[in-house]
């Protein structure tokens, strides 16, 4: 009997891991989401809340937050860290799902993947009628699906690229004015995250 659960145990494991959706494909389902909201009667403010939740799933922003921050993450207090990635969760939503609402009628063009131990790249492109956008996502494996813990639009990080811009803040201005400028920028002004 205990062989029996054993096998049991091992198929079902093999069998959930089988229907795991590769990266691409994952990436495919919730960029044609996103293809989808944009495209929908919503108004702006309607549209941007959809795609901050669709996007707040995928989108691993405490992972780039750290990753941003770079060696200032240790000079943070813990307090600091936390509220921290919140804000830095509503910037990297903002910038990212923003610049997908200016585009009109976004196409996504699926370039390949690259398979790297437990993560993967998933390159595509953001076609409208008048341009198109290489777009890769650094994707990390999350139980059945992934998410992207890094994303680079004309070979351009946009945790990098943010990451600089905290650099030159943090050499001007304390942890506490950063917050305190994030938090005007990107939560409310009573201290309170939104």
């Amino acid at each position: 009997m205990r062989r029996l659960s054993i096998i049991m145990a091992v198929w079902f494991a093999l069998a959930g891991s089988a229907q795991a959706a590769a990266p691409i494909d994952y990436t495919r389902t919730i960029l044609q989401q996103a293809r989808t909201i944009v495209a929908d009667n919503q108004t702006h403010n309607e549209k941007l809340a959809a795609l901050s939740a669709l996007f707040g799933k995928f989108l691993d922003t405490d992972a780039m937050g750290r990753e941003a921050l770079g060696p200032h993450w240790s000079s943070f207090t813990l307090a600091q860290q936390t509220e921290f990635l919140d804000l830095f969760r509503e910037l990297l939503q903002r910038t990212y799902v923003q610049k997908l609402l200016l585009f009109e009628n976004p196409d996504f063009v699926y370039a390949g993947q690259q398979l790297t131990g437990n993560g993967a790249t998933v390159d595509t492109k953001i076609v409208t009628p008048r341009d198109q956008f290489d777009v890769s996502y650094r994707l990390t494996r999350a139980g059945d699906n992934w998410i992207a813990t890094g994303i680079t639009v004309e070979d351009v990080s946009l945790t990098a690229n943010l990451g600089s811009q905290l650099n030159d803040l943090l050499k001007r201005m304390s942890v506490d004015d950063l917050i305190t400028l994030m938090r005007r920028k990107y939560g409310n002004p009573g201290g309170e995250v939104s």
